[in-house]
């Protein structure tokens, strides 16, 4: 006999959850290629970074964390950002962001399943079990990718399509 009252269970893939991501990330990708190069570093509204800053923060958030994520040896949180200072120019700063897809798609297949349901301390900081981590992770990018397109429109430049994720 079941509970009526129960919530049945929904579960992903590893690799369905990663396709999630990857298709977030191509969003943003052509969400900040679609600046133009001075505003790229120096626009901002309201007092918030501009976008080639919150660029480095999800560049070394993701590239940190996926490792972490796979290996179990995380940067501090001033190691993730020191490794990664600001490149000259937004192309740089796209092929740093094509470089951290490279290492999310080698990294990824070594990451058991299980090792979502672990409880860690990532960057020496936030301690939670790895799938909401991981889950903070994809926020905070959607979150960036708000305030850039924020930028773009009141730059007068339409931006990709949120829910094109190819």
């Amino acid at each position: 006999m079941t509970d009526a009252t129960a919530s049945p269970m929904v579960a992903v893939s590893k690799d369905e959850l990663l396709g999630h991501w990857q298709g977030h990330r191509r969003v943003t990708r052509r969400v900040l290629a679609a600046f133009p190069e001075q505003e790229f570093f120096n626009y901002s509204v309201g007092g918030m970074r501009p976008a080639a800053k919150l660029a480095m923060e999800l560049i070394g958030m993701t590239d940190g964390g996926v490792r972490g994520l796979a290996s179990r040896e995380w940067d501090n949180v001033n190691e993730m950002y020191a490794k990664y200072p600001m490149p000259g120019t937004q192309a740089e700063v796209l092929q740093m962001w094509d470089r951290v897809t490279e290492q999310i798609d080698r990294s990824w297949p070594t990451i058991p399943p299980e090792r979502f349901g672990e409880v860690d301390k990532a960057f020496g900081v936030w301690e939670g079990r790895m799938f909401g981590i991981f889950q903070y992770w994809i926020d905070n990018e959607i979150h960036h990718r708000g305030q850039a397109y924020v930028y773009l429109r009141a730059l007068g430049i339409e931006p990709p399509a949120f829910y094109d994720r190819e």
